[in-house]
């Protein structure tokens, strides 16, 4: 963990039990899991003001962020500053105004680090620069992985506090999908999404096609949003939509064009799913997997990025420079053979408290 505030400025607090924390941002469903299970922990986490009127809470639009402005740091009554999402739409200039604003203040500043390359750049300059400016002046650094900790260590000389991320599904919905009776073939799931500059669904697609078509009742379904996949879509991917078309007339997947699905409909999609592969070129950590284990369902996950930190998963090599197609044709066959266990839900739980409990420690720690 980095403590690196040397003194208190002229922010006090009130006396207040419980801790007033600028989660940033707090309608996202990591910030909503850092309550314990029973309770709100002694933190109380404001809610999103509104991008079109701060005075208001945003519920659930929360972009861009309102509490990255320096002048909604400048007057809000919180205790402690804690970045998670959204400082992409801040330049680095922007941050280190609000990273003054908050030592004039005397309030402490947290980052947990999820991305040490954003999934939605396919350059990584401006994200590096944005980092060069929040790790190093973090009172305290967290970040999910011990391989990602590594990298903040290496890159910034700064030891982080590593936090396994806490579920994503609600528990006991979990465990009622995870009951149902499992009906029809063996699924592989590949979800290309509004397509993420991470991702390339197209490396990996003819090497799924074939291993599911020689599979005994198995199927694979392939999932993408309508703004790349339709005629008219925003963002179609010509060659993605043409390969998806051909292999859906020829019988090889079974494809779902849709609009973003809401949590219900997308926990009820990948409950139903056996494996679900993560096409991605580049990336640190993923909440798809972390939904994905407390569904039951098997993640396959490239070994780019820290994925394979996160928990129990198979993974196959690929990356911005290659593709192991033979590493990813062994890791489908042992989901089918010999999947790694599923998340304990009741352990996830109690992960959930633990991870709650660390987070008030480290606030008091740094108001102490």
């Amino acid at each position: 963990m980095s403590i690196t505030r040397e003194a208190p400025g002229p922010h006090v607090r009130s006396g207040r039990e419980r801790l007033r924390v600028a989660s940033v941002p707090s309608g996202h469903v990591y910030v909503r899991r850092l309550s314990p299970v029973a309770g709100d922990g002694g933190v109380e986490r404001l809610p999103d003001p509104d991008p079109d009127d701060a005075r208001r809470s945003a519920q659930q639009r929360w972009w861009p962020p309102v509490m990255l402005r320096p002048e909604w740091a400048a007057t809000a009554d919180i205790d402690v500053f804690h970045v998670q999402f959204g400082f992409d739409t801040c330049t680095p200039g922007s941050l280190r105004e609000l990273v003054d604003v908050l030592r004039g203040r005397g309030i402490p500043l947290v980052l947990t680090v999820h991305d040490l390359r954003n999934p939605h750049h396919r350059d990584r300059r401006e994200h590096d620069a944005q980092l060069d400016v929040l790790v190093p002046a973090a009172d305290a650094v967290l970040t999910l992985t011990p391989g990602a900790a590594a990298e903040v260590a290496r890159r910034w000389g700064v030891e982080a506090l590593v936090l396994p991320h806490p579920h994503v599904v609600d528990l006991d919905l979990a465990r009622r999908l995870r009951a149902r009776p499992r009906t029809g073939p063996w699924t592989v799931g590949l979800h290309v999404k509004s397509l993420r500059a991470s991702m390339d669904p197209l490396a990996v697609l003819p090497t799924l096609v074939e291993e599911v078509r020689a599979m005994p009742d198995a199927r694979l379904v392939v999932n993408g949003h309508r703004d790349v996949l339709d005629e008219d879509g925003a963002r179609r991917d010509p060659a993605l939509a043409s390969y998806l078309a051909d292999a859906e007339r020829s019988g090889d997947i079974e494809l779902r064009v849709h609009d973003y699905l809401s949590d219900e409909d997308l926990w009820d999609y990948l409950a139903g799913l056996d494996v679900s592969v993560l096409p991605y070129r580049f990336g640190t950590h993923s909440g798809w997997l972390e939904a994905c284990r407390d569904l039951g369902t098997t993640v396959v996950v490239p070994d780019c990025g820290y994925f394979a930190d996160q928990g129990p998963v198979l993974t196959y090599a690929m990356d911005e420079h290659r593709l192991g197609v033979p590493s990813l044709r062994t890791a489908l066959r042992t989901a089918r053979v010999a999947p790694p266990p599923p998340a304990d839900l009741d352990a996830r739980a109690a992960q959930r408290d633990e991870v709650a409990a660390a987070h008030l420690g480290l606030y008091r720690d740094l108001l102490a």
